[in-house]
């Protein structure tokens, strides 16, 4: 699917992951085309699954949650499935993926303090090991790869 993309493509699809919000007119202008134009190619990229969807970014200090954990999640023998559905019903896990290695689950969860971390952690214990790291600044965040081969 990535091959039906030309520059033009690519070029709204940056336009818009660096800037949400920009007009289909300002991208028309960036990229050489008409908003109408513009406004066909987007339809397209959802359409075709290529843009999934659009959102807002959230400084989520904010909203009190000023510590970030990224949290190495092992499971006991015959607990996989137990840990899966906990790590999903723990509405502070934001994030979490499924790994090779060691770990089974690699999750980010986001706390108002720190004394929370063990409130949350507590009831994985009997079901899996953990292995916390506290998130001390980020370099960058949810940052796209060149998406045109390069």
């Amino acid at each position: 699917m990535v091959k039906e993309l030309d520059q033009t493509d690519l070029q709204i699809v940056a336009i818009l992951e660096a800037h949400g919000r920009t007009s289909l007119a300002e991208v028309g202008k960036t990229v050489g085309l008409s908003g109408p134009a513009v406004g066909e190619r987007l339809r397209h990229l959802l359409e075709t699954g290529c843009i999934t969807g659009f959102g807002g970014r959230i400084d989520l200090r904010r909203f009190g949650y000023t510590i970030q954990a990224l949290v190495r999640i092992k499971p006991r023998s015959g607990q996989l499935h137990i840990v899966e559905k906990m790590i999903e019903e723990q509405p502070r896990f934001t994030a979490c993926d499924r790994v090779t290695g060691d770990d089974c689950y690699v999750a980010r969860l986001l706390l108002r303090d720190i004394a929370e971390l063990d409130d949350i952690l507590l009831p994985f214990h009997d079901r899996a090991e953990t292995n916390t790291a506290i998130v001390k600044s980020s370099i960058f965040a949810d940052r796209l790869p060149p998406l045109d081969g390069g």
